[in-house]
């Protein structure tokens, strides 16, 4: 655990130089299915597959106004107790697509040290750079989207949503916006960060995108400035999800032409379609007195259970479906690029 300590801080001192205090914490399964409250609220079967962690309030309608999370909730898959947030993307339901065409759900793995069930996600919540200001924490009602399934073009896709083809656990360098071409060692890491800058008063538009911007310079590791259209600077929200591909590294077994054979659960097969989901969920100010207190890693300002307690939290899955056979086609039958 320590040694993989020392290996996330040092890689995030390359990222953030001069950041003191961050929020590392892992989050076990919830529940995968075809549930997307934020695009399709309301809807048993949504058009493709998500895995879910946190809080066990999450359901197919979440309207802010009729539902407080914290309180709906009895229990939460992540280490921070009172973090009932659903945290969900699509970087968590991978699938390999073998030679005659059927699918085979990709395994997830948890961070070296992170017994998260069945791979979940490792969170980070990382505040402004020291000395660069206060940074506000979201507020109850407040959710956000990253990214788009829709992406085909690497022009399109922020920096800020890459893989990692793991040479070994503690790989964090050689980012790419798209699929790694060649078999990964030891699996391959998807990385989502959220935008850093909020407009300071809707929670929750339309598009769940346009209340939050990246800085409008530079970057959020060099502590470039907010736009002046979303001047408060928010807690860089950061996952990261691990997939065991190592089952699927012999190359025969991928497509006869040599391309990488894996394709997320909407039939992306270029990855350049990630994108990530939050729906905030914090109990009271515990988040805001994490960010004020300069965490670092643990945080003795918050109340803690142990990764095993996180993994006895889960949902029954309302959809039903066979996600994990060898499939004829993508669950919801959702097509693949061509």
């Amino acid at each position: 655990m320590q040694l993989q300590l020392q290996h996330t801080v040092a890689g995030l001192a390359l990222l953030a130089p001069g950041a003191l205090a961050l929020l590392r914490f892992s989050c076990s399964q919830l529940v995968v299915e075809r549930l997307d409250p934020l695009v399709t609220p309301g809807v048993t079967g949504s058009p493709h597959v998500h895995q879910i962690i946190g809080g066990n309030s999450f359901r197919p309608s979440m309207d802010p106004g009729s539902l407080d999370i914290p309180t709906a909730s009895t229990c939460t898959t992540c280490t921070f107790a009172d973090d009932f947030s659903n945290y969900w993307e699509q970087t968590a339901i991978l699938y390999f697509q073998a030679r005659n065409g059927t699918f085979k759900r990709v395994p997830q793995k948890p961070n070296v040290g992170f017994e998260a069930a069945k791979g979940g996600m490792t969170v980070y919540y990382t505040p402004v750079l020291s000395g660069q200001g206060k940074v506000t924490a979201f507020k109850p009602g407040f959710r956000m989207i990253v990214g788009n399934p829709v992406n085909r073009a690497a022009s399109d896709v922020p920096r800020q949503l890459t893989f990692t083809c793991l040479k070994d656990p503690y790989t964090r360098d050689g980012e790419t916006k798209d699929f790694p071409k060649q078999p990964c060692p030891a699996g391959i890491m998807v990385n989502v960060r959220f935008p850093t800058c909020w407009d300071g008063v809707t929670l929750d538009p339309p598009d769940h995108q346009s209340h939050v911007a990246y800085p409008s310079s530079g970057t959020f590791e060099s502590n470039g400035p907010c736009p002046a259209s979303h001047p408060v600077k928010i807690p860089q929200l950061f996952y990261e999800v691990i997939f065991d591909t190592t089952p699927f590294n012999d190359k025969s077994l991928w497509p006869a032409d040599g391309s990488q054979p894996f394709v997320w659960s909407f039939g992306d097969k270029s990855g350049l379609g990630n994108h990530g989901d939050y729906v905030f969920g914090w109990k009271g100010d515990a988040l805001q007195k994490a960010m004020d207190s300069n965490c670092n890693i643990n945080c003795p300002a918050l109340k803690s259970q142990s990764i095993q307690q996180g993994n006895q939290c889960t949902v029954p899955d309302i959809v039903g479906e066979d996600i994990d056979g060898w499939l004829t086609e993508l669950p919801g039958g959702m097509p693949v690029d061509k």
